[in-house]
């Protein structure tokens, strides 16, 4: 494949160096994560625990909240049992299963601090169980509270992007590589900047390189993102891919990564997003559907739905 020179270091954009991409996994993932599996850590590792917490989903946050809940209550509610349910004053339960509910949910009403006072804990053993298990609860709930607002108040940006990288026409008589993106909120983003780097495998002494080159774009910069924007590299003499073809780019396991920064109006903060396409999301010879429409009173409608929908083109 003939790449014309860069003046920039080829080898080492995206911090990963000339590492060649095998079995087709891309450097960066679609959801902006970086393909890096990582190993050799300590097995209890906290150094990355708060971020994990606050990057991981929300249905593992509120598995690992809610099990955290269940098992210190049932933790505590063995321990009151152990001591002996006399040490509760107020409990009813005449069996082991009985004893141990109203164990348990004396626990849930101490480490919540709400205290019904219908049972409550009698001699110093159960006493200083129950302000034990209070403090902690006071603790954990505080720390549970600040990840919460954390996970709400991060600033981030929701882009969403289209499925497929498409070869369209472009002007009078050329051709151009085209993805488009759109603001999944309704919050304002400005001073939009995107950067698309191309990156092959290259056999250079008999051994393969990954090589990393920045397309040079129709726009690179927005001042607003109110509709949807159009990604257009040209695909003219000075561009890597003016005469490539499908087979060359599945040859050299050919990936487009994408790296979006922008200014969030609402945070007054700047928020990035990352994506990446690979040669099998390319798509020759189409175009993409008009994404909006007016309503009756002029005013423009955007279909979100459309953002990935394309037709393809008659030669």
């Amino acid at each position: 494949m003939a790449i014309r020179e860069q003046k920039i270091n080829p080898e080492n954009d995206l911090g990963f160096g000339p590492q060649p991409v095998i079995k087709s996994q891309p450097l960066i993932n679609k959801d902006g994560s970086v393909n890096v599996r990582r190993k050799g850590l300590a097995f209890f590792n906290t150094a990355d625990n708060y971020h994990t917490l606050i990057k991981m989903s929300w249905g593992k946050f509120w598995l690992i909240v809610l099990s955290g809940y269940l098992f210190a209550n049932l933790f505590f509610a063995a321990i009151y049992v152990s001591i002996g349910m006399d040490s509760l004053d107020g409990a009813t339960g005449n069996t082991i299963y009985e004893r141990f509910l109203d164990a348990f949910f004396f626990s849930a009403q101490t480490i919540s601090t709400v205290g019904y006072g219908h049972i409550s804990p009698k001699g110093v053993v159960a006493n200083s169980v129950a302000a034990i298990e209070s403090m902690m609860g006071l603790l954990a709930f505080a720390l549970a509270t600040g990840l919460l607002y954390g996970r709400f108040s991060k600033p981030s940006a929701k882009i969403v992007y289209s499925n497929n990288l498409l070869v369209s026409p472009y002007q009078e008589s050329g051709k151009g590589l085209m993805f488009r993106i759109s603001n999944l909120r309704r919050n304002v983003l400005i001073d939009l900047g995107i950067e698309v780097i191309f990156s092959y495998n290259e056999i250079v002494n008999g051994k393969a390189t990954r090589r990393f080159f920045p397309l040079e774009l129709e726009r690179s910069n927005v001042s607003i993102l109110t509709l949807n924007w159009t990604i257009v590299h040209p695909l003219d003499e000075n561009s890597p891919l003016a005469e490539i073809t499908p087979d060359e780019l599945e040859r050299t396991q050919a990936s487009f990564s994408v790296l979006l920064k922008a200014f969030d109006d609402t945070f007054s903060q700047t928020v990035h997003s990352r994506t990446s396409y690979t040669y099998a999301d390319m798509v020759w010879d189409a175009k993409f559907v008009p994404m909006f429409e007016r309503d009756e009173d002029g005013r423009i409608v955007l279909d979100m739905s459309k953002i990935s929908e394309f037709g393809s083109v008659v030669q």
